[in-house]
């Protein structure tokens, strides 16, 4: 980045450091919560530059100094050593963002093959991403759920959203977890003890913030249903049609929403999360128009098409992308997910370095 792209992030940071200083602007929590983040991404980028800009010119008064006190070589030396990890540091915090890292998401849990284990599974999979929101002081909301009759779960909608203006929002952790994710364990209904293999599927969407994302989508490419709320095994437990299904006409995606208390607040539900698949559907084909090699989502529940196994006679869990493996299947379940997360960005991390040195 030369200097004048440095120039633009700095007067950037400065507008921004205004704005959120007008007491004006705290009427609208949105926009505050929009700009703190955009500040927060920024901040360690003009630390970094700032720091590089002081060590770059104590490095040449220390060398000035040095020639008539060699006391002064020591420091210059020291600084030398310095600007280098500087310079890789600043790379990075200027290394391209995915755009949605702040964004709040939409996650389904869909059972796939194995049956009522697949459908144990899932739900395993639907507490453990409950509980890793709730140990990062994230809200959850789940929109929609059916229930499998030995308490699992058939298919899952929860809405994942940060409380803060981190820069790094609940999208660039959970995005990576977009896929089929296998499991290895004795299921609950096996008589012979023996270790049955099954699967569930996961999809992500960051959360389509302005309709502007998209657009007005038109009247005539939706069809509303409704329906009763159901329980586990289908069982109706509500007595009037507030339970949404909608179904997008020109690409088939069907949304659904019961756990709202009227029709209408579960139709602006589903109507989130309709948005959201569509956005995810769009920027996926600008992705394939263009080649891009970017990971794409695995949307049929295929054991052999997976990212992730839970071994459970192991307590091993193991992402298969990185080829991250640890025994602590037990805590990751309670929501300890962050170790193969940080695998998973590190790795991406990496290689966006090295993208970036190829075309440098």
């Amino acid at each position: 980045m030369d200097a004048s792209q440095l120039a633009e992030r700095v007067r950037e940071y400065e507008e921004l450091e205004a704005a959120l200083a007008d007491p004006g602007i705290h009427s609208d929590q949105d926009r505050v919560r929009k700009l703190g983040r955009r500040y927060a991404e920024l901040t360690p980028v003009i630390r970094t530059m700032r720091e590089l800009d002081t060590a770059r010119s104590d490095l040449e008064a220390a060398r000035e100094l040095a020639k008539e006190d060699e006391a002064f070589a020591a420091e210059a030396d020291e600084l030398t050593a310095r600007i280098p990890a500087l310079e890789a540091k600043l790379t990075e915090l200027l290394l391209p963002r995915d755009p949605h890292d702040g964004a709040d998401v939409v996650l389904e849990v869909k059972s796939g093959e194995g049956g009522e284990e697949s459908a144990l599974f899932a739900g395993d999979l639907l507490r453990m991403y409950l509980r890793y929101a709730e140990r990062h002081g994230w809200k959850s909301e789940v929109l929609d759920a059916t229930d499998s009759d030995l308490g699992g779960v058939k298919d899952a909608t929860v809405v994942i959203k940060s409380t803060g203006s981190d820069p790094d929002g609940v999208w660039a952790r959970l995005k990576w977890e977009g896929g089929v994710h296998r499991v290895q364990r004795v299921p609950v209904t096996e008589s012979q003890g023996r270790i049955h293999t099954s699967a569930a599927g996961v999809l992500v969407y960051p959360e389509a913030e302005e309709a502007a994302e998209l657009g007005d989508i038109p009247d005539k490419d939706l069809r509303v249903d409704v329906y009763r709320s159901s329980g586990k095994g289908g069982q109706s437990v509500n007595t009037t049609d507030s339970a949404v299904r909608i179904t997008h006409l020109p690409t088939g995606i069907v949304v659904s929403c019961q756990n709202e208390r009227s029709q209408l607040q579960n139709k602006a539900r589903a109507m989130q999360v309709l948005r959201a698949r569509l956005l995810a559907l769009a920027e996926e084909e600008a992705a394939a128009r263009a080649s891009d090699a970017r990971r794409s989502q695995i949307r049929t529940v295929d054991r052999s098409e997976r990212v992730r196994t839970y071994n459970f006679p192991e307590n091993r869990i193991s992402d298969h992308r990185v080829g991250y493996k640890a025994h602590n299947l037990d805590a990751v379940l309670q929501g300890d997910l962050d170790g193969v997360l940080d695998a998973l960005v590190a790795a991406d991390r990496a290689e966006r370095l090295a993208a970036q040195e190829n075309t440098g």
